[in-house]
């Protein structure tokens, strides 16, 4: 009645605990945290000292630089700024430092060959 069962797939044969456990997969996490964390914790320390400096420091805030543009509107925009500029970081550390060996984890559990747009090389699209 409606849906016929599915073939097992590669996901449901392999063996993740052990896939976890192995050197390459440390080494992906362990880069991975290394940036992700001590990233956060910059990206939120300046975030709380922003709202901190509005709510506690209003005359260093309200400082003209120029015409009507004060130290707190250069400051809340630069809060935008630095989240896209962490956003382009993080993705180029990801496709020098985490792509390759995510890709080579990738291969050993599916035993596919993939390009760069994520389509096997055999020509079938994933």
């Amino acid at each position: 009645m409606g849906n016929e069962a599915e073939p097992p797939e590669a996901a449901e044969t392999v063996d993740f605990k052990k896939v976890q456990s192995t050197k390459r997969f440390q080494e992906l996490r362990k880069r991975h945290r290394s940036f992700v964390f001590p990233m956060a914790v910059a990206f939120l320390l300046w975030y709380f000292a922003y709202v901190l400096l509005a709510d506690y420091a209003a005359e260093f805030m309200s400082i003209k630089v120029w015409g009507n543009i004060n130290i707190g509107l250069l400051m809340g925009l630069l809060q935008f700024v630095s989240t896209f500029a962490i956003t382009g970081w993080y993705v180029s550390y990801s496709n020098r430092k985490l792509d390759p060996i995510a890709a080579e984890i990738r291969h050993e559990i599916e035993g596919h060959e993939f390009d760069k747009s994520g389509n096997r090389v055999d020509g079938e699209a994933k």
